[in-house]
């Protein structure tokens, strides 16, 4: 049948908003993170800031139309700067009962829900226990309900196209988008070149999610139950060229960045876990740049081989979440020993054990800082944001490399899958890390070390009159030779100790936005930034004195931290943990730092930020306006 759209029925109006943000939701069938995915690449080409948040479920089958099952994906896109996803959807596209139900909790009174009427059949609605359908009940009279049959309107739109049912019912996705595209005032015309792409080599699935989102963009051209379209203008962004990209696409590109200002190739062993695989898919697709990927049998070999290549002078790395950095220990213990460059990537997940493994937390930190045997000191950095891995994965490999030790990176779900506009680099902004290997026979010791930084040498195998041990067992001081001496091991802690508090004096300081002081400080690190400089905006248009510092160096922390922390009557310390970063800042300079921890597998929002900070200068007699 004809997708062309018939003249209109009733006009509607237009109104122009700064931000919106979606929320599609339905079954982990239903296609919702490809729908989110597509719509966000279409507000990036529009020049909208973006702001998303995948949330899929663990279960690899769950059943369909079940709540275990729900898949979601949240998008704010915005014609000014934003830093969240956003508290709550402004509209809600529900595919069924069960998306309704996991998310109807979180679309605030007079939001709009746009709901697959077809799917609430007495079926599906028993699976998750509605004793009566919401649809015709009375009770979603709070919310704006738009009722759409999108299975009958998408099967009638691709008849005649020869395919089955099952084939016709995954399209309704792109009927969905379709609708939200007509509904923003957005253009088809790169959705559709992408479906064209995609299915290249299945012209008639190519054709029949053509015809879907075609129907959905007409079904709103013509249906009388929408009076209004929506407008978001796009962003007043700082000039350059920007693309759409996740936490993990950073990453990768990142590290092939560092591989080739290092002019080093890159080694990458990995084991499959949630949800750092997507920097091994990556990475996989740069063979072109010297880039190694080695999916290893377990996390143990995927670490020692990476270990193998750095002491072979490649730039050896892993990555894993949470239960593989604790599998890979060890192995980094003996990369601290023979002080060689590593970078370890952690992209945390919700545990302990395998925990909610598509879900959220920041709660590795006391890990990746202590979770070795002895004393056992590696530097650690955390990007903020989805765009800053790439810059911290290059920042990873200049420690790694400039110190000759260990570097942990640390990302976590939010970060991973989270997408916002890039502004990619120039190649010549980008500063080169090279780090020649040693090759001058005279004067080598494998241990002495260079007077700045304390690194050792870095001699590879087979370079002539460089031979020198190698292994766990302790170093002597200069010699590297295998030391049981009491006072050398002393000396040898001290001085791995010091390389890494070294580190210190080539980082940047902690920066802080807002009065360098006041009544209140919001410190953060990793994903928790858009939330907490979202609240503290908020705040301080209200006329509080309350400011934000963040930090992408935890080991070791920024030389002025101690002197920022004291410079408030209070520090809140928001964590996706039960009060990790708190321990360590209270520990170290001694100050009552307050923590605010929930581990919801969710990030935080504004609201709950800005309300805990509200309490907090309430005990101190401040009433913000």
């Amino acid at each position: 049948m004809s997708t062309e759209a018939p003249p209109k029925a009733t006009p509607t109006t237009e109104k122009q908003l700064d931000r919106v943000t979606i929320r599609f939701a339905g079954d982990s069938g239903d296609g919702m993170q490809l729908t989110g995915t597509q719509f966000t690449k279409n507000a990036a080409a529009f020049g909208n800031d973006i702001s998303t948040f995948p949330d899929y479920p663990a279960e690899i089958r769950a059943p369909a139309g079940s709540l275990p099952g729900v898949s979601g994906f949240q998008l704010s896109f915005s014609s000014t700067d934003i830093h969240t996803p956003g508290d709550a959807p402004d509209v809600l596209v529900a595919m069924n009962p069960a998306a309704l139900k996991a998310n109807l909790g979180e679309l605030p009174a007079g939001g709009a829900l746009i709901v697959n009427e077809d799917a609430f059949t007495a079926q599906n609605l028993q699976k998750v226990s509605y004793a009566s359908n919401p649809l015709s009940d009375g009770s979603l009279k709070q919310w704006n309900v738009f009722s759409v049959p999108i299975s009958t309107l998408n099967s009638r739109a691709l008849e005649g196209l020869g395919l089955t049912n099952k084939q016709v019912d995954l399209t309704k996705n792109f009927f969905a988008l379709g609708l939200m595209f007509w509904l923003y005032e957005r253009d088809m015309a790169a959705t559709m070149a992408w479906i064209d792409e995609k299915f290249s080599k299945r012209p008639e699935i190519a054709e029949g999610n053509k015809r879907a989102l075609k129907a959905g963009y007409n079904f709103g051209e013509t249906t009388e139950i929408f009076h209004e379209r929506y407008v978001v203008p796009p962003a007043k962004l700082a000039p350059g060229h920007y693309r759409n990209i996740t936490g993990n696409e950073a990453t990768a590109l990142g590290f092939v960045a560092a591989s080739r200002l290092a002019k080093r190739d890159l080694f990458y062993g990995s084991y499959p876990i949630t949800p750092a695989s997507d920097i091994l898919h990556q990475l996989a697709g740069y063979k072109n740049f010297g880039v190694k990927t080695f999916q290893a049998e377990d996390e143990i070999a995927a670490i020692g081989a990476a270990i193998g290549a750095s002491y072979g002078g490649a730039m050896g790395m892993t990555a894993s979440s949470g239960p593989g950095i604790a599998l890979k220990s060890e192995a980094l213990g003996l990369a601290v020993m023979v002080e060689l460059p590593l970078v370890v990537v952690d992209v945390q997940r919700a545990g302990p054990s395998t925990g909610m493994p598509t879900k959220t937390e920041q709660a590795d930190l006391l890990q990746v800082l202590f979770g070795r045997n002895s004393d056992s000191p590696v530097a650690v950095v955390a990007p903020a944001t989805p765009s800053e891995c790439f810059t911290f994965s290059i920042e990873a490999w200049r420690l790694a490399l400039k110190y000759m030790t260990p570097v942990v990176y640390m990302s976590d779900a939010f970060l991973a899958s989270g997408a916002e506009p890039w502004k990619i680099p120039s190649v010549e902004d980008l500063l080169p890390i090279d780090v020649p290997n040693r090759t001058e026979r005279e004067g080598f010791y494998a241990y002495r070390r260079d007077e700045t930084t304390l690194a050792r040498p870095w001699a590879v195998p087979g370079t002539p009159g460089l031979e020198h041990r190698i292994g766990g067992l302790e170093k002597a001081d200069i010699s590297g030779n295998v030391s049981y001496d009491p006072d050398n091991h002393h000396r040898m802690q001290l001085l791995r100790q010091a390389k890494i508090a070294g580190i210190a004096a080539d980082i940047p300081p902690l920066d802080v936005y807002g009065p360098p002081e006041g009544d209140l400080l919001i410190l953060g690190w990793g994903s928790t930034y858009g939330a907490i400089r979202s609240a503290v905006e908020r705040l301080q248009a209200r006329g509080a004195s309350v400011a934000h510092a963040h930090m992408r160096y935890l080991n070791p922390f920024p030389a002025n931290t101690g002197d920022v922390v004291r410079a408030y009557r209070r520090v809140l310390i928001p964590e996706v943990n039960l009060g990790q970063l708190s321990m360590l800042i209270r520990a170290r300079y001694l100050i009552d730092a307050i923590g605010y921890n929930r581990v919801r597998g969710k990030p935080f929002r504004i609201a709950e930020l800005e309300a805990e900070a509200e309490r907090i200068l309430a005990t101190l007699g401040v009433k913000v306006a």
